[in-house]
């Protein structure tokens, strides 16, 4: 088999046109959405369960297509329209996941989840670049959302989940976060208003800075409701879609990717931190996450049980100065998950290629 050069504009846009010939014909539910569960010969295995996720990525992924191949913008606004008409609640969430029969949706989880707002932010960013009618206020409209349910400003971050009538959990995590920051940056770019380039990097900040701090300088996943780390959150459940275990190697390549994107749209300004920091997230996550043997990238891995994690007292501000990764010695790191996720790769795909482009340094480019 003939592996094609990814660093050539023609095979992405050949890759892309693949993936979208196998959903084009196949996507669309004509009584509203997109169908979610295709079976490799697409056929659709289940026609009524809607992912306020997958929901909102239909959005992005059409705008995409618009942005890239041309054409008409009505499977952006017929994507967004479900988020807006059927995922969208009265009392000002979106619902989780829906059960969606005959042009009717019966809520099965009502659970608020800042993750999802903010790929509703993500997904109104996208649509008002393919100039979809409501889109920028959309923008504005989750953004006063997320500030008014879920943002802390004592520590910079926000906070997790939310039942369906708002009770704040105690739980707090990086990934909403991460995602947020991903959705500012949309924004930014969408709308030129300040306030979203603002928060991602406040975001960023606080994530890859202040709490990477109590880590030996890498992303933890999990944190009690004062952001103290929770080192033994799903201990036992380490292959949890949404709140695994252990250093997360698609998160740390991810966040790789957006401080340089950050750097990037804040310009001069930008603080020298963003792309040590994003070499040393991605270097990391390819010494610990790398499989020798078969290839591709684990889910994740952990510091051995010798490790003994850094003092809180580490903690600067949420807009603090460079704090360093780590004091001492580099924890032992052993695999906690070696499953290999799609997602993973596409995001180290895109870390290597944005440091390779930012650095010079061709060891990137082999990656």
């Amino acid at each position: 088999m003939t592996i094609p050069d990814m660093r050539q504009p023609a095979a992405l846009l050949a890759h892309m046109r693949h993936t979208l010939a196998f959903y084009a014909p196949r996507v669309k539910d004509p009584n509203g959405g997109c169908f979610q569960f295709f079976k490799d010969d697409g056929t659709i295995y289940d026609r009524r369960t809607r992912h306020l996720v997958s929901s909102t990525r239909f959005v992005f992924n059409h705008a995409l297509a618009w942005r890239w191949f041309g054409g008409s913008a009505d499977d952006v606004a017929h994507a967004l329209r479900f988020v807006n008409e059927a995922h969208a609640q009265p009392q000002g969430g979106y619902a989780w996941v829906l059960d969606w029969n005959d042009g009717q949706a019966r809520v099965t989880d009502g659970t608020n989840h800042c993750y999802g707002l903010a790929f509703v932010l993500l997904a109104n960013s996208h649509a008002a670049e393919a100039g979809v009618p409501g889109a920028r206020e959309g923008i504005a409209a989750a953004f006063e959302l997320m500030e008014h349910r879920f943002w802390e400003p004592t520590h910079g971050l926000y906070a997790d989940e939310a039942t369906a009538d708002w009770q704040v959990g105690s739980y707090r995590g990086q990934n909403a976060n991460m995602h947020a920051c991903e959705a500012m940056l949309a924004a930014h770019a969408a709308t030129g208003d300040a306030r979203y380039l603002d928060r991602a990097l406040t975001l960023a900040t606080s994530i890859a800075q202040r709490q990477a701090a109590l880590a030996d300088g890498l992303v933890w996943e999990h944190y009690r409701s004062d952001w103290t780390p929770d080192w033994d959150y799903n201990r036992d459940d380490k292959t949890n879609i949404f709140r695994p275990w252990g250093f997360q190697t698609g998160h740390l390549t991810e966040w790789a990717k957006l401080l340089l994107m950050l750097e990037r749209r804040l310009g001069a300004s930008a603080p020298d931190w963003l792309v040590h920091t994003a070499r040393h997230f991605f270097d990391t996550a390819m010494r610990h996450g790398w499989d020798a043997t078969h290839g591709g990238l684990v889910y994740g891995f952990a510091p051995s049980d010798s490790w003994s994690p850094p003092s809180a007292s580490t903690q600067s501000s949420p807009r603090g100065g460079h704090v360093g990764l780590g004091s001492g010695p580099a924890p032992d790191m052993e695999v906690c998950d070696a499953d290999k996720y799609f997602w993973v790769q596409a995001e180290s795909l895109a870390a290597a290629a944005w440091l390779a482009v930012r650095t010079g340094d061709d060891v990137y480019w082999q990656w």
